[in-house]
């Protein structure tokens, strides 16, 4: 039997096991997916050092120390600086990032085209990121990076566009894996990158058709949005990557203006079919499922109406 798991601090509220084990028990694989609450980033990193798993994914506080304890990054790890989950394969363990393919997918699915969009992205941590780069593989014209804090967001920016830039020339440019996506090269090529704080940014919040908060915000009953919703307007669609914490400061302020507004369901489902997707194919395990499927079977697992 394979072990995987979700570690995060705090984990009470997540649906991963329930979907995980949905997808799973379909499948007919003797996979275990159990959670691992670590209140500290000591016990968190002793689990991870110990390497008793196939297969982990994480969650917030520790994506930045999984990071650090791999062995092996791929490169949506390198440029998220952090790894929502963790391959134990060959005696590695293998780090990736599969919170921004999960966000594209599902906004995707919903209906957005993200060919020729202007995209704000709100965050400077590795989901915001991971974010950050998918949308630019999905083909978005300009895409912005905003945080609180000017000279950290700067910093944040640098050293993606840098690891970018390195990454992006150090070989051959490979064919795209997936339809409507840039190859790596050449997003980094075409598309505009920029970024700016919630002070001096106002204007891309306006201008934008599409702004994720990727942020902790909404974590917390009374938690604030992270910039001035009266920015935004009709037509405009937002995304919060917040879940299951009720109505959001942000995701209220954006139905008042008009715009079309998800929260974080439809992105755990979608990072969790990145996931499990990821893990048949290193596992060698054959499957007939789609991906639509696959997304199906856990949001319902998970009691989402998606």
């Amino acid at each position: 039997m394979e072990h995987l798991y979700l570690l995060g601090h705090p984990i009470g509220h997540s649906k991963s096991p329930a979907m995980y084990h949905a997808l799973y028990a379909e499948l007919g694989l003797p996979w275990n997916y159990a959670s691992k609450d670590c209140a500290t980033e000591d016990e968190a990193r002793a689990f991870l050092e110990a390497r008793e798993f196939f297969s982990i994914n994480i969650t917030t506080p520790y994506k930045p120390l999984a990071f650090e304890v791999a062995t092996m990054r791929s490169a949506t790890a390198k440029l998220a600086c952090g790894a929502n989950m963790l391959v134990r394969k060959n005696g590695a363990l293998i780090a990736y990032n599969v919170d921004g393919e999960g966000c594209v997918d599902y906004l995707e699915r919903t209906g957005f085209r993200f060919s020729g969009a202007e995209v704000v992205v709100c965050g400077t941590g590795p989901t915001a990121l991971s974010i950050f780069h998918a949308c630019a593989l999905a083909g978005a014209r300009r895409v912005v990076l905003v945080g609180r804090d000017l000279d950290r967001t700067r910093d944040a920016f640098q050293a993606y566009t840098e690891q970018y830039r390195t990454l992006a020339y150090a070989t051959v440019d490979l064919p795209v894996a997936r339809e409507n996506r840039l190859s790596f090269r050449t997003a980094f090529e075409k598309v505009d990158f920029a970024f700016g704080s919630y002070e001096t940014a106002t204007k891309v919040f306006t201008e934008a058709d599409l702004i994720v908060n990727a942020t902790p915000l909404g974590m917390r009953k009374g938690d604030p949005a992270p910039f001035d919703t009266s920015l935004l307007r009709e037509g405009q669609t937002v995304f919060d990557a917040v879940y299951g914490h009720g109505l959001t400061a942000l995701v209220s302020g954006a139905e008042a203006a008009g715009c079309t507004v998800f929260d974080g369901q439809g992105m755990l489902v979608a990072q969790a079919v990145a996931t499990a997707t990821a893990l048949l194919d290193i596992a060698g395990v054959d499957t007939s499922l789609t991906r639509e499927e696959m997304f199906d079977i856990m949001a319902e697992a998970a009691g989402f109406d998606l």
